[in-house]
């Protein structure tokens, strides 16, 4: 990754909490404390150059949680595994590439067939 000021990359993993029975259900009930952490730590042990990941509150997507955010690339991810985070830290933070698999579109509200089969 081209560094474009601070860190070359920002990544926002949203920890949101919901009560458990919201209709929107939470990224935090999906599991994205655990990722968000392995995440961290695969990001510092693949040598991503100048990388922050850092927790978000919500990011309103989250019905297709957990999500994460890379600026200033401004790319929305939904994962579930630490293979999806290994491939996004691989593809898009270390090749520059996208992850098209596990993107978001900017409009998108709902999982796509493809994503919601990959549960």
């Amino acid at each position: 990754m081209a560094e474009t000021g601070f860190y070359a990359a920002h990544i926002f993993v949203c920890l949101n909490e919901r009560p458990a029975d919201h209709p929107r259900g939470c990224c935090l009930a999906k599991g994205s404390a655990a990722l968000r952490d392995y995440m961290k730590s695969a990001v510092k042990a693949a040598g991503v150059p100048s990388a922050r990941v850092n927790i978000a509150g919500c990011l309103e997507r989250c019905e297709l949680g957990p999500v994460m955010v890379i600026y200033p690339d401004d790319v929305w991810y939904h994962y579930k595994t630490e293979a999806d985070i290994d491939e996004i830290i691989q593809t898009h933070l270390l090749g520059g590439g996208r992850v098209e698999r596990l993107m978001l579109a900017p409009s998108q509200k709902r999982l796509t067939e493809a994503q919601a089969a990959a549960e």
